[in-house]
């Protein structure tokens, strides 16, 4: 990433006939972000002056105000979703680390913690300079927003496909070979992408505890890296399902070329349409739940459990957000929530039906749909690795992914990466497996032990 440059400090300096725009400007930045005695960063304005943070020691990032009237649109009204649009729209720019930069949320929402606070800065921000959007009012999403206009189902083929149908050229770009869209396991710090991936894979087929001949359901099957692995190498038949005809074309076509199509297929089918005789030995979904609503999540299990033969397994793997576990629910923090609007810019951009639940409310819809959990993995740091390594990706790509998709949904794809990478650096985010049984009379059919699935 580039580094930041580091300015004189006397450019703070007012010149003998300064804009008055620009002292207006200044003293907002310091009631949302502090003076520059207790900044970490340096903001440069749309002038070329820089307001430098405090020294010696200085975050690896500095924020750039392009435009005269793009702070007040970044503050009115002041949320986590307009200072994202700030920046995804061009308003804004972070030279040098943005995960780094995404704390900068935080700290407007901790500094508008009463009345008093929240009036001052709407008095500042209305003699804001306005007008000078370079880019209008239109917004370069529109037209794909109306693929959830209206969303007959959540959790359904909208949203699934405003998501994944994106292009497929451009999830190649940052992803590795097998395009295996979800977190990495990392047996080594150093260990690349590739490698990660291709053990994630064998982590999951060994907790399954796969068998030849079984056979396999991956719910939200990707572009089919998973089941074909599983084929390949623990002899089972597999079935994938996807709500992306674009992953669904390109994972057929892949089991194809692997020759494969006799024990391997992916279906275009949502969950809940599973018949009710569709029987499994082992089911596996990787990155999906996150789609399906806390309410919705008792239903999900109960047809996991259906479809699962007596004595099967079945392997979750999904975000949970520890944010919403420690929430008090309490009036001044829903207040707060409302005026925030936390996760609205993932929630309108990146997933828009996405719902994350604490982990304890997704073991209890399990457990009362009859099954029993029988071994929770946390990969946390692993996630935070895996979004860092498709940063980066993209990053080396941009030329590419500008001509695929764009500066704007560029600038919204390495945004998500940097906000959930300090997400999951932070503990705000978690990623969980979880490995669950339907037991026969019993018979879990599990090993004593956890060494089979470390064995070599």
């Amino acid at each position: 990433m580039t580094q930041p440059q580091r300015l004189d400090p006397s450019k703070h300096s007012e010149p003998a006939k300064a804009d008055p725009a620009i002292k207006r400007a200044r003293n907002t930045l310091d009631l949302i972000f502090g003076e520059s005695a207790e900044r970490g960063f340096d903001i440069r304005l749309w002038d070329g002056s820089v307001s430098p943070g405090r020294s010696p020691k200085r975050d690896d990032f500095s924020l750039v105000i392009q435009r005269r009237g793009a702070l007040r649109r970044m503050l009115f009204p002041p949320s986590e979703l307009s200072i994202a649009e700030a920046y995804i729209n061009g308003d804004v720019d972070v030279k040098g680390n943005l995960e780094r930069a995404i704390d900068l949320g935080d700290i407007v929402a901790s500094r508008l913690d009463s009345p008093f606070a929240i009036a001052r800065l709407a008095a500042g921000v209305a003699i804001l300079p306005a007008g000078d959007d370079a880019h209008g009012e239109a917004r370069a999403y529109a037209r794909h927003l109306k693929l959830l206009t209206p969303m007959r189902r959540r959790g359904g083929a909208e949203a699934i496909q405003f998501h994944y149908d994106l292009s497929n050229d451009f999830y190649a770009l940052w992803l590795d070979k097998r395009m295996t869209y979800t977190c990495a396991y990392f047996r080594n710090a150093n260990d690349d992408l590739e490698t990660a991936q291709l053990a994630k894979l064998d982590h999951i087929c060994r907790k399954l505890r796969l068998k030849k001949g079984e056979r396999l359901l991956d719910i939200g099957c990707g572009w089919g890296s998973l089941i074909i692995y599983a084929v390949e190498n623990y002899g089972v038949e597999a079935v994938g399902i996807t709500l992306s005809e674009a992953q669904a074309e390109l994972a057929r076509q892949r089991i194809e070329d692997h020759r494969l199509s006799e024990r391997c297929t992916v279906r275009l089918q949502d969950y809940r349409d599973l018949p009710d005789a569709d029987r499994f030995d082992k089911i596996v979904s990787v990155g999906m739940m996150e789609h399906v609503a806390e309410k919705d999540q008792p239903e999900y299990f109960a047809i996991a459990f259906r479809a699962l033969q007596p004595g099967g397994l079945f392997l979750d793997h999904f975000i949970v957000s520890n944010r919403t576990a420690r929430r008090s629910n309490t009036v001044g923090e829903e207040i707060s929530r409302r005026l925030w609007k936390r996760d609205a810019f993932m929630d309108k951009y990146v997933f828009p039906d996405g719902r994350l639940v604490a982990l304890g409310s997704a073991i209890a819809s399990a457990e009362r749909a009859g099954f029993e959990t029988r071994d929770v993995e946390s990969l946390r740091e692993h996630y935070a690795m895996t979004l860092r390594a498709w940063l980066r990706g993209l990053e080396k790509r941009k030329a590419d992914a500008l001509r695929l998709v764009g500066e704007k949904t560029y600038r919204i794809w390495r945004l998500a990466f940097s906000a959930s990478a300090n997400g999951f650096s932070s503990g705000s985010l978690n990623l969980t497996q979880l490995l669950l049984s339907r037991h026969a009379g019993g018979d879990s059919r599990l090993p004593l032990t956890r060494d089979d699935i470390y064995a070599r």
